[in-house]
């Protein structure tokens, strides 16, 4: 099935993808279907009348936790009199229900055969990505009076599908029925609820008590009310961006998800469809993003992550003492160990950024408490960029494949398996080392500097970090450096051959800081230069490289985070009409995706295509996607927390009309935040 013909609904991790009409014939290979915690709880949801499918007049994605169809019996034909309308509706909030409507607009009575076929295959999720469909348990379906129950158990290891409508209706082990009678003009209607259940010990749902778990649609629109309502408000005469900013909020609300391990607190999973769970880099990308518009996001995330933080030696999980981890999951191939996302810790750079986003999330919302909690989980993360992550001893973070089976190759962001390669397009050996992770390295030992002097009481220790962080950029403004090409590598060998190719990664430097200040501007007019700079975006890696393709996932396509990122470090050096050029291609092709970004899109240029051509596969919702918008925001005002106010850089980017921010949340209070080529405060409130 097309993406592009596919109905979206989702409530954190629980989501529903079917046709236009509202039904569901999932293959092992499609992500369509009823999921929840990484396991499809339905593949088959066709509705028939009499026997016949149905026919989609419209549909209507109200809100992103429900749907509504319009549809008539028979094929789609030039001109369709039907004398019959049927309505479905429905909803998730951590279970699925659906309500069907039948209006007979004949002047006679008629006798209709109703009937729902029903299946659960409960495919894992890693299973339909890799298109294998290797069930190793027993699939069961019961026919009982008023439900049917679909289920599967391997071992401890069991999930259900109930399902009850509200009429009585004929059960059997493929689906439910009703027959009736409708008198012209009369209208039938039954609701149909279906619940998933992880079934634990004693029979009880893993899930009981969780935010997402049997929330009803009216508290699932009153939390979206209020979500949005205590988020800043931005005016702004730049209609697509104040249309994009509120489309993000209502994303970033859908994407909130409870992990079992945290009680009914929430934090934002990473992507619709194939990362509806929590990622270590992922959600620290994101709560960076949107810290000043929803800084309770940062604060669940910081502690959830340090819970998890590694303990031990499992080569298999990619798994060291104070590691930060990468992915977890909670389907069957994970229960199993048949995929080490149990969870899995094969990130290098998760753990650096989780310094970077508790030292920032303090800025904004003076929470010492947390930053003394977690002192020790942050000396454990110091402690594994010095001793674990140098596998060369050169001081540089490094990562190699420990789990060659299924284990992440790449273990950056661009973590796909070809993303990192010498300018001959080979690629290098490992243990492998990219340019953006040390500066992610950079950026945490200043910040943990600060944390250890004003609120952990070791001023020594805070020196000894200042005093690494100084040699760690002196020894990376020198190994690092292409001289032919003005720009950083993308990343070195073991042996310390760079890998020289320009790439989006450049623009992540100048973010956390690392980049000597009289190499800023030719890395500046690199991220704006043709090569990179579609018109669109930052493409991940220049054109005219040998492995350049503005499709391949990471060798040519434009990452929305990422420009963000390399916008918020443009401003950081003082380049704010650059920042201001990313900003502006990325908010305009936010327009020919309806306000929500995608993940990743075609890194053509521009004029070539006229429009930002869709990447096939990228998640959408996607929670760094979701974000980006609102780091723009932030960067194009130039907001940054400071002790005691917040302060607002006057040189705002032409191009983007007047801007208004209302009600920053933290320490700061109130601000007004007012840009026609210079931004002027009032009301500002201590």
């Amino acid at each position: 099935m097309a993406a592009s013909n596919t109905i979206r609904i989702l409530d954190g991790n629980t989501f529903v993808v079917s046709e236009d009409t509202g039904d569901i014939e999932a293959t092992p290979s499609e992500p369509t279907g009823l999921f929840s915690l990484d396991t499809r709880f339905l593949s088959k949801w066709v509705l028939t009348v009499n026997g016949e499918r149905l026919n989609a007049l419209s549909y209507d994605d109200l809100q992103y936790y429900e749907a509504r169809f319009f549809l008539v019996p028979g094929m789609a034909t030039h001109y369709i009199d039907a004398k019959l309308s049927i309505i479905r509706e429905r909803a998730v909030g951590g279970s699925f229900r659906e309500t069907l409507t039948i209006l007979n607009h004949d002047e006679k009575a008629v006798d209709l055969e109703i009937r729902m076929d029903a299946g659960a295959d409960f495919a894992d999720l890693f299973q339909v990505k890799d298109e294998i469909l290797n069930k190793k348990g027993e699939i069961y379906a019961e026919a009982e009076t008023d439900r049917l129950r679909l289920g599967y158990r391997r071992g401890n290891f069991r999930r259900e599908t109930v399902i009850a409508a509200s009429r009585p209706a004929r059960y059997d082990r493929n689906g439910f029925a009703w027959s009736i009678h409708l008198e012209p003009n009369e209208q039938w209607d039954t609701a149909i609820d279906v619940q998933t259940h992880a079934v634990g010990p004693g029979g009880r749902d893993l899930r009981m008590g969780l935010r997402a778990h049997g929330t009803e649609r009216l508290a699932l629109q009153h939390d979206l009310e209020q979500w949005v309502a205590k988020a800043p408000k931005v005016n702004t005469e730049h209609e697509q961006l104040a249309s994009t900013y509120r489309r993000s909020l209502i994303d970033l609300a859908a994407l909130r998800f409870s992990p079992l391990s945290l009680g009914g607190q929430t934090l934002p999973a990473a992507g619709l469809p194939w990362f509806m769970t929590m990622f270590g880099r992922d959600s620290i990308f994101t709560c960076l993003q949107v810290l000043p518009f929803a800084p309770e996001m940062s604060k669940t995330t910081l502690r959830i992550l340090g819970a998890l933080q590694g303990t031990r030696f499992d080569d298999f999980r990619d798994e060291d003492p104070g590691r930060i981890l990468h992915e977890m999951r909670y389907g069957e191939t994970a229960a199993f160990e048949e995929q080490p996302h149990s969870p899995y810790y094969g990130s290098v750079d998760a753990t650096p950024l989780f310094l970077v986003l508790l030292d920032e999330y303090e800025k904004w919302s003076g929470d010492v408490a947390l930053v003394k909690e977690l002192e020790q989980e942050c000396r454990a993360a110091l402690k594994w960029v010095d001793d674990y992550a140098d596998l060369v001893g050169n001081g540089y973070i490094w990562y190699e494949r420990r789990n060659t089976d299924t284990g992440l190759e790449n273990q950056c962001w661009k973590d796909s398996w070809d993303s990192l390669s010498y300018s001959d397009g080979t690629l290098p050996p490992f243990p492998r080392a990219t340019c953006e992770v040390q500066g992610y390295a950079y950026d945490a030992k200043i910040r943990a500097a600060r944390l250890a002097r004003e609120f952990w009481g070791d001023p020594a220790y805070a020196d000894q970090l200042e005093r690494e962080a100084a040699q760690l950029k002196e020894r990376f403004n020198r190994d690092w450096w292409v001289d032919d090409g003005g720009f950083y590598a993308l990343g070195l060998d073991p042996d310390g051959r760079r890998c020289d190719v320009l790439s989006s990664n450049i623009g992540h430097l100048l973010w956390s800081g690392i980049v000597d200040d009289d190499r800023a501007a030719q890395i500046a007019a690199h991220l704006v230069g043709p090569r990179l700079f579609s018109g669109w975006g930052v493409r991940t890696l220049a054109e005219g490289e040998v492995r350049y393709n503005p499709i391949g996932y990471h060798n040519g396509t434009i990452w929305p985070f990422d420009n963000s990122f390399i916008a918020w470090g443009l401003r950081r050096y003082g380049f704010a009409e650059e920042a201001a050029t990313i900003a502006n291609g990325i908010l305009d092709a936010a327009r020919y995706f309806d306000g929500r970004l995608p993940e990743a899109f075609g890194g053509y240029q521009r004029e070539l295509t006229k429009f930002p051509v869709e990447y096939p596969t990228a998640c959408s919702p996607q929670a760094w996607s979701t974000g980006t918008p609102l780091l723009l925001i932030r960067t194009m005002l130039g907001l940054e927390p400071h002790e005691g106010h917040l302060a607002v850089d006057p040189r705002l980017p032409v191009g983007m009309g007047r801007i208004e921010v209302l009600d920053i949340p933290g320490r700061w209070g109130r601000v007004d935040a007012f840009a026609r080529g210079r931004i002027d405060l009032h009301n500002l409130v201590d």
